[in-house]
């Protein structure tokens, strides 16, 4: 699509007269992009049903195989970030009381740079988390509960701070903290070694940030990666120049984190939710192959043997 305007109708005579796209009820499409927008739609999810020579659509693809697509990416993010929330949750707890049993509540303490393992090339980064926290509990403030404990206490301890962080905030203090601080975290999460956790937490917060600004989720590939697991080995991932293909920057990598950082009866849930998301869609769009469907998610063949593997052994080591 053009920067040009075009109205509803003439969105619809284009996908139709010059992409192949077929639109059986033109009033079911034009609702619909009034409602999503063509940018959100089209733009978003057209590519896993066009021919990448020609830049049309396949034979028989359907308008309504699009929007469905697009509605599986939206419950797709709505999964994710519940069980994200979860760790998220857990992990602002775990690090707030371990920091607090070290300095104290004083907000003083996870402002000052020198209570975080600074060194010479990490400076620069502590500095700028250090200024972001203290961005976050400044006055005027939009919550509530920091410009009450501001006003009457003088002090906003980690542990009501922590309510207003990003998880990106709270993995940057959790890749900085003190070792003796780290260990004992990673501790509440079985099998996942200091360093570990941290890879895992990036990877999760990128994530969420996906989820919570509605942007294209199957798709998702970022350039941090999770650590090898006895997962990646056991699913028989297939590898190339050394790397594993799947499970280490896409959405596999993504659910191999969860399988390790919530309880295992939360991650079948999970995982049954994402199966039949996974069954819908297909059921939905002909032209969409699970392969291919899979393939765009960074998901092995034999992705769901994950519940099975880690049921026998819990262990990465």
């Amino acid at each position: 699509m053009s920067q040009t305007f075009f109205t509803y109708e003439q969105q619809i005579d284009k996908l139709i007269n010059e992409k192949n796209l077929c639109i059986p009820n033109k009033n079911f499409a034009k609702e619909t992009l009034e409602q999503l927008s063509y940018y959100s739609l089209i733009g978003g999810y057209k590519e896993p049903f066009k021919h990448t020579s020609s830049g049309n659509y396949k034979y028989g693809v359907t308008f309504e195989e699009i929007v469905a697509l697009y509605y599986f990416d939206e419950e797709l993010r709505t999964l994710f970030l519940k069980y994200i929330l979860h760790i998220e949750r857990h992990t602002k707890s775990t690090i707030s009381y371990y920091f607090c049993e070290k300095y104290g509540s004083l907000q003083q303490k996870y402002l000052d740079p020198d209570n975080y393992a600074l060194t010479p090339k990490n400076t620069n980064e502590v500095h700028k988390l250090v200024s972001s926290l203290q961005k976050t509990i400044s006055l005027p403030s939009r919550y509530t509960y920091i410009t009450h404990h501001a006003n009457k206490y003088g002090n906003v301890p980690l542990w009501v701070a922590m309510n207003a962080l990003t998880f990106g905030q709270v993995s940057k203090i959790y890749q900085y903290i003190p070792n003796d601080i780290q260990s004992k975290i990673s501790r509440k999460f079985p099998q996942v070694s200091e360093r570990e956790l941290h890879q895992f937490l990036t990877v999760i917060a990128r994530c969420r940030n996906t989820c919570a600004h509605g942007e294209r989720l199957f798709s998702f590939h970022i350039r941090e990666t999770i650590p090898n697991t006895s997962l990646h080995k056991k699913l028989e991932i297939s590898q190339r120049n050394g790397q594993y293909t799947f499970g280490k920057q896409d959405l596999f990598s993504v659910v191999i984190a969860l399988c390790y950082l919530i309880k295992f009866d939360e991650f079948k849930q999970f995982m049954s939710q994402l199966s039949s998301l996974i069954v819908k869609v297909l059921q939905n769009c002909p032209h969409l192959s699970e392969e291919q469907l899979l393939k765009q998610m960074g998901f092995p063949r034999n992705w769901s043997d994950i519940i099975r593997l880690q049921k026998s052994n819990p262990s990465r080591k």
